[in-house]
């Protein structure tokens, strides 16, 4: 596995609609072993794949639960809200009020392709929300209703 570039605000891939995966390969799974090890080393808890540069829907996410490979993940409905701060890799000097859904029920496959139906609340509901966004060119910057220069 490698530890691969993050791509920061104006890269144009960052801005782009992501492309659904059709078949889930070596190349897929790789792209998963990847994208974990850079998430763990730059100290993230989710990171989708077109912040390294790859405009597919692939998301991994780890909030301390154990990590979560979401392949074409789609957000089914999504209840309540909540206003967080949040930071992003791809957007390493600033943090950010964002108000999000407090609950989220999303679907994905696998790495081996097999669907899943989760329910989320909490810190892991806002990184899927946070993620997904990457997933269709949208940024945290552009939902804060405040930002603040990280110190």
């Amino acid at each position: 596995m490698a530890n691969m570039e993050i791509k920061t605000a104006g890269n144009p891939v960052l801005r782009q609609v992501a492309a659904k995966v059709g078949k889930i390969d070596k190349k897929i799974k790789k792209l998963l072993g990847d994208m974990a090890d850079t998430m763990y080393a730059a100290d993230g808890v989710g990171l989708a794949a077109p912040q390294i540069g790859v405009s597919l829907r692939v998301v991994v996410i780890d909030v301390g639960e154990g990590l979560l490979e979401l392949i074409n993940p789609e957000i089914l409905s999504m209840e309540g809200s909540c206003l967080n701060v949040e930071g992003c890799l791809s957007v390493p000097n600033f943090d950010g009020e964002v108000e999000r859904a407090e609950n989220v029920k999303l679907r994905y496959r696998d790495r081996n392709g097999k669907p899943f139906v989760i329910e989320a609340k909490g810190l892991l509901a806002i990184a899927i929300q946070h993620e997904l966004d990457h997933l269709d060119g949208v940024l945290f910057i552009d939902k804060a209703s405040t930002l603040l220069p990280k110190s």
